[in-house]
């Protein structure tokens, strides 16, 4: 597990995951009668495959489960422990990749005008909000944020994304009025509750206790304001999502886009392009008298 957090930069919910994962197997294996390297070979994961399988897991989670054993293996083999990586020779499970959640234009800017601007939450929430949309930033993105991050005179937000690549993104009008708000007025009212027990200053987004504020808190938020609006619930993704389909329905070429999401592969980017193309086709059918 160490390894996996230092020499992949993972995450500690995916390390936590890759724990669990492989705990699994090791039971899996056992009741087997494999309890050392030397007896995993091929033809073992392909029928902890098939019983993943048997047992109902999605295809991404079984593709998951498989990586954890493959990065187990790896790691084996580099401390020779192993002779060779099992793995490597098993096929992933194709996976399906659904289309996103996408919101229009109006639904969006509805959600982030939906936070009142009456007291220091609402100012917060709406510049929370704003950056999801009008930037495109993952939930454990904009929690990451630093004020030092936010250069508002430049409308722009140094953003450090998945495997801490760092990129540069503009913030919309919008999102910089909403910003310099919170930073003026209602950031420090969070400080001012926690007193002189501040665990992290440095943060931009804060929460009751003066900390850096969670994901799960922004969930929460969200939920929150669309329950009390009677809209149906959307996580802080399909914020996202609606930014890079806008970006592309408006014009946008997708290497930008790709740029702008921080988005190592283009083809995670296209998946957009699809999303796009289901949106021209609606209009075509509800439009053209010959559809």
């Amino acid at each position: 597990m160490s390894a996996l957090r230092s020499e992949r930069d993972l995450s500690e919910h995916t390390v936590s995951a890759y724990r669990s994962d492989l705990h699994q197997f090791s039971e899996w294996a056992a009741r087997g009668g494999i309890t050392t390297f030397s007896g995993i070979d091929s033809a073992l994961l392909r029928r902890y495959v098939a019983w993943l399988g048997g047992r109902g897991y999605a295809r991404r989670s079984i593709a998951r489960k498989l990586s954890a054993v493959r990065s187990l293996l790896r790691w084996a083999v580099a401390h020779d422990l192993s002779a060779s990586n099992a793995a490597e020779s098993v096929g992933t499970p194709r996976l399906d990749r659904p289309l996103p959640r996408v919101l229009k234009a109006a639904e969006a800017a509805r959600l982030c005008e939906l936070p009142p601007l009456d007291g220091p939450v609402g100012v917060r929430d709406r510049a929370l909000l704003e950056l999801l949309y009008g930037s495109g930033l993952r939930v454990a993105e904009v929690c990451g944020l630093d004020v030092d991050d936010a250069d508002l005179a430049a409308a722009t937000v140094t953003v450090t994304g998945k495997g801490r690549k760092q990129r540069l993104v503009p913030m919309s009008a919008p999102a910089v009025q909403a910003l310099h708000s919170y930073v003026t007025e209602a950031r420090e009212w969070f400080l001012a509750r926690a007193g002189v027990i501040v665990r992290d200053g440095s943060a931009l987004f804060l929460n009751h206790r003066g900390d850096r504020i969670g994901q799960r808190t922004v969930r929460a938020m969200i939920g929150g304001y669309l329950r009390a609006e009677g809209a149906p619930a959307v996580g802080p993704h399909a914020l996202r999502h609606s930014f890079a389909t806008h970006l592309l329905d408006g014009g946008a070429d997708l290497r930008a886009v790709q740029e702008l999401l921080g988005h190592t592969s283009l083809a995670t980017t296209q998946i957009y392009t699809h999303v796009s193309t289901e949106r021209l086709r609606a209009v075509y059918e509800q439009s053209h008298p010959r559809a």
